[in-house]
């Protein structure tokens, strides 16, 4: 039996919001382990542009498109550009500090239509090439506060949960068609989604209040991402991997 390792030679990988933090970091690792990589992005040309030639510099292969993953009319002809992939990794999102009862409707939808409905549509729309392929490897960005719950971000905590739940259900449904489907339950990541810098001073207590003390680096999540797409991975689905400095500890 030949052992699996990390490469992704001869393979093609989609990150959606892939061109700053953790969709950045894993769009490099990825390249790195020899996929041909994808970079989705919204109103974020300039930075995906930049990855793309950081990737190509380094003697990978990249492109970027761009598309709102939360309507299915543009997650469609995103698919229909890019063809069948091999690795699909839902990144893309939004978080949001709210009171409950402030939050609005239009809120709700937001935070529900690109952290979760997003994840959705994109693989409906990337699957059936994974069936042609007879192989594909899935990786959802769920959250920690989607196990944990936190005051002032109901949309967020229902999303991350409803992540979680879609990733083990498609799990079970294509376990048969050799697509394997995982998430990654990230702690508190450095990214400019979640920096100190733009946070309350509450968040930023309990976010540091974990065995660890710190924020992971986009990096740390990127290799949990590699590892979950490659083959070294094979026996791996409807799981979620938690790196979290210690937040969670089932």
């Amino acid at each position: 039996m030949t052992l699996p390792t990390l490469s992704l030679q001869g393979r093609t990988a989609l990150i959606t919001g892939g061109a700053t933090g953790i969709g950045r970091a894993t769009a490099l690792l990825l390249a790195q382990a020899g996929a041909t990589v994808w970079v989705n992005h919204l109103g974020q040309a300039d930075a995906a542009a930049a990855l793309v030639e950081q990737i190509r510099t380094a003697g990978g292969s990249a492109q970027a498109i761009q598309a709102d993953v939360s309507q299915a009319v543009a997650v469609q002809a995103m698919a229909e550009a890019v063809g069948a992939v091999d690795v699909l990794v839902n990144n893309a999102g939004v978080i949001q500090e709210k009171a409950f009862l402030e939050t609005t409707e239009a809120d709700w939808d937001r935070l529900l239509g690109v952290d979760l409905k997003a994840v959705f549509l994109v693989c409906r729309a990337f699957i059936p090439g994974m069936l042609s392929k007879g192989r594909g490897a899935i990786v959802n960005m769920a959250s920690d506060l989607g196990i944990l719950g936190r005051e002032r971000y109901a949309p967020y905590c229902a999303a991350k949960a409803g992540v979680m739940g879609l990733t083990k259900s498609l799990a079970r449904e294509f376990a048969p068609q050799q697509i394997r489907v995982n998430a990654i339950a990230p702690g508190p990541v450095a990214t400019a989604m979640v920096s100190l810098e733009h946070m309350s001073a509450e968040w930023v207590e309990k976010e540091l209040a974990i065995p660890q003390h710190r924020l992971a680096a986009p990096e740390e999540i990127a290799a949990t991402a590699l590892f979950l797409a490659c083959d070294l991975s094979g026996f791996y689905t409807g799981q979620v991997l938690g790196p979290n400095g210690g937040s969670v500890m089932p």
